[in-house]
């Protein structure tokens, strides 16, 4: 499996295009951290097509590589698209580190309140945690109790 990825990373050194046929098979045929040494080889443009192009494992790997990825802000766009599925995977995937430093604070604000509606845990997005998103939990909390429903100890223990 090593040498698949050292030749992978070998094919897309020379030619970045390579990456588009080397990296819907990489996990498989390289283990694991395959894709992210391809995801290392590339620009930012490259990254994006590879997310655009992926299935939902190719799409994951990409997010889940984000914070290791020197792309400034320019991955923005595909955690804001990840935010938009309904595939708590992704939406995980996209609420991490890279997210927490590039997102602008009202689409934080609202991711975190997504992962709430679809039940995903908030371990780990306390980093960016204002009063604004305090409040907005609180209201959650409120309507749940006023429709009686029971409300997330995750919420509960930010408000």
């Amino acid at each position: 499996m090593r040498d698949w990825t050292a030749e992978a990373v070998r094919q897309v050194k020379d030619d970045p295009g390579a990456a588009h046929r080397l990296f819907p098979g990489a996990a498989r045929l390289g283990g694991p951290s395959a894709r992210m040494a391809l995801l290392r080889q590339v620009d930012a443009e490259t990254v994006a097509q590879l997310y655009r192009r992926g299935d939902a494992g190719e799409r994951l790997a990409v997010l889940e590589a984000l914070p290791e990825l020197d792309l400034g802000d320019a991955a923005v766009p595909l955690v804001e698209d990840a935010l938009r599925t309904n595939d708590a995977r992704l939406v995980a995937a996209a609420l991490g580190p890279y997210a927490a430093r590039w997102l602008d604070p009202h689409t934080y604000r609202h991711a975190v309140l997504k992962c709430v509606f679809m039940s995903i845990p908030l371990a780990g997005l306390d980093v960016r945690l204002d009063e604004e998103l305090i409040a907005m939990l609180a209201a959650f909390a409120e309507e749940r109790r006023a429709a009686g429903r029971e409300v997330p100890a995750d919420v509960l223990e930010r408000i």
